[in-house]
């Protein structure tokens, strides 16, 4: 099992086992030596049925028929559906330093939410059924079932309306859509058999869960917010008579927070400075015409610079990002997280030790998981004209030439109502472009019949060598499907339409669980319509 995992805004969690389960840490918050540091403990079982002998009788059984007997043990391995857990103990951060979450049930999904995100990190398990089938059937025909795991009503989960809650709220779900005739709410009637699939998960936004404490006056812990989290605001130099601070002591600040579960400043699309989630579901849908297509009025894209998406990739240690291009003339700072080894722990307030007699105690050294020296070395539009003048970027693309061109072909895509540009960062370091975009409106809609609503596609360029390759491909791919998943649940499909001769990214396409539907002419190419649909899409590489 795996003894950590990084969240998507940064924050590490140590796992460690326990009598019975799982113990959760957050690294950063390991602030006193108490027994309990920061964290809860997870029950985390599997149970395997085995079927009742002849002659053997089922006390709940009314009909005497042969009834499944089931046999309980520890987890060692994920099985596909027979695991279950709940959440036994939660020990808060100290009172001294954070005030209590304003809501305890907020609290609780997103520690379930981290958990379950810790789960559908261990080694999938075999998707086949074997259960009722015939053992003559070769594996690859047997039927493959939904990787899932039950959620119990016990520990804080017994909690009067608690699990009614977690389930409006999307994160579990059940097969028993009643009402339920028991008036005792205590009861648990209907909420017993509680669960949450891959599949599902996967969809769920993480900001919906992800939010921070509010630290208490005397807390040890910045409470100001990064500069990276309002890449487009104003700013005034140092020394001026208020205003916006002034980026450069931002990023001093920024250089000395906690990113994570509980602390204050949290990089990319998860910062907030009221440290609440920063989820906002879509706006009613409305429909405008726009050059002869009536379709759905688009929500603005992110801003220039701004992070929306991170996640960690365990299998190249690294967090994968996508921002939004700018065409700022300076070299953009990084404003999400990446991996390096842990920073020293905080030390409790009036601890006796002056800032500087010890290493750990001295703001300048507590750096943070996104550091001051992982600016872009340069501009965006400087590294397209650097990529765009690659000969075998350039067949694709055809954009080559001087610094002005890419000026203006960059700017065209700011200005685009119905997409976006994207650069994509591998630990802060670009590796490629992209363009999203809504398909219906996109001369993509006016070629492909039956193009939905909420349909959207990619457009892709990978710039640096070092990043290219399979493995590579399906990780950055599979992010941006799964963005648009997260981004909008109308969103159904995501196609991409490459030309016919790029045979090596078709083959990822259809490796990363795009299927090709035909050839289309284009006026400028002959291009395979590739696509991917939602009731298809399992979950991210990791």
């Amino acid at each position: 099992m795996l003894s950590a995992i990084w969240l998507p805004n940064g924050q590490k969690l140590t796992v460690s086992p326990v009598f019975g389960g799982l113990f959760f840490k957050a690294d950063s918050l390991n602030t006193h030596q108490a027994a309990f540091p920061p964290g809860w403990t997870i029950i985390l079982q599997s149970e395997e049925e085995i079927e009742l002998v002849d002659g053997e009788e089922d006390e709940n059984d009314a009909y005497g028929g042969r009834t499944p007997r089931k046999h309980v043990h520890r987890f060692r391995t994920p099985t596909l559906h027979n695991d279950a857990m709940y959440i036994s103990s939660i020990s808060n951060p100290a009172s001294s330093d954070f005030k209590p979450a304003t809501s305890q049930t907020r609290q609780i999904a997103m520690m379930l939410w981290a958990t379950l995100y810790y789960y559908f990190h261990q080694p999938p398990p075999s998707p086949y059924i074997t259960a009722g089938v015939s053992p003559k059937i070769p594996e690859i025909a047997r039927p493959k079932g939904e990787w899932a795991i039950q959620i119990r009503r016990e520990g804080i989960f017994k909690g009067r309306h608690l699990m009614q809650k977690l389930e409006r709220m999307g994160l579990i779900a059940s097969r028993n859509s009643y009402v339920g005739s028991e008036l005792d709410d205590r009861s648990g009637e209907g909420w017993n058999e509680m669960f949450v699939t891959q599949r599902a998960f996967w969809q769920i936004d993480p900001r919906i869960y992800l939010f921070t404490l509010s630290p208490t006056q005397n807390s040890p812990y910045p409470t100001t917010s990064p500069f990276p989290s309002r890449p487009g605001s104003p700013s005034r130099e140092a020394g001026g008579g208020g205003g916006t601070a002034s980026p450069r002591n931002s990023q001093y600040q920024e250089s000395i927070g906690s990113p994570g579960l509980w602390s204050p400043t949290t990089p990319g699309p998860f910062s907030s400075t009221s440290h609440l989630p920063t989820y906002y579901p879509p706006a009613p849908t409305q429909w405008i015409m726009a050059d002869g297509v009536r379709h759905p009025l688009r929500p603005k894209p992110p801003r220039q610079g701004e992070t929306f998406y991170t996640r960690h990739i365990p299998r190249f240690d690294s967090f994968l990002s996508f921002r939004v291009a700018s065409l700022s003339p300076k070299a953009l700072p990084h404003t999400g997280p990446v991996h390096q080894p842990p920073s020293p722990a905080f030390l409790p307030p009036n601890n006796g030790i002056m800032p500087g007699a010890n290493p750990h105690s001295s703001l300048a050294q507590l750096t943070s998981l996104h550091s001051l020296n992982l600016a872009n070395p340069i501009s965006d539009v400087d590294l397209l004209h650097t990529w765009m003048n690659n000969p075998r970027v350039s067949a694709a693309w055809g954009v080559s030439g001087g610094r002005e061109v890419q000026e203006a072909f960059l700017k065209h895509s700011l200005e685009s109502k119905h997409s976006f540009p994207a650069i994509g960062c591998w630990d802060g370091k670009p590796f490629g472009y992209f363009e999203i975009y809504w398909a219906k409106e996109d001369q993509f809609g006016r070629y492909v019949e039956n193009t939905g609503n909420w349909d959207r596609g990619i457009h892709v360029l990978i710039g640096e060598e070092e990043f290219r390759g399979k493995e590579r491909v399906r990780c950055w791919l599979s992010a941006l499907v799964h963005w648009a998943w997260v981004a909008d649940l109308r969103t159904e499909r995501v196609v991409c339409e490459p030309r016919v001769d790029n045979e090596r990214f078709i083959e990822y396409l259809q490796e990363s669980g795009f299927f090709k539907e035909r050839e289309i002419a284009f006026p400028f190419k002959q291009a395979a319509l590739m696509k991917i649909k939602r009731e298809a899409w399992v979950s991210p590489a990791i």
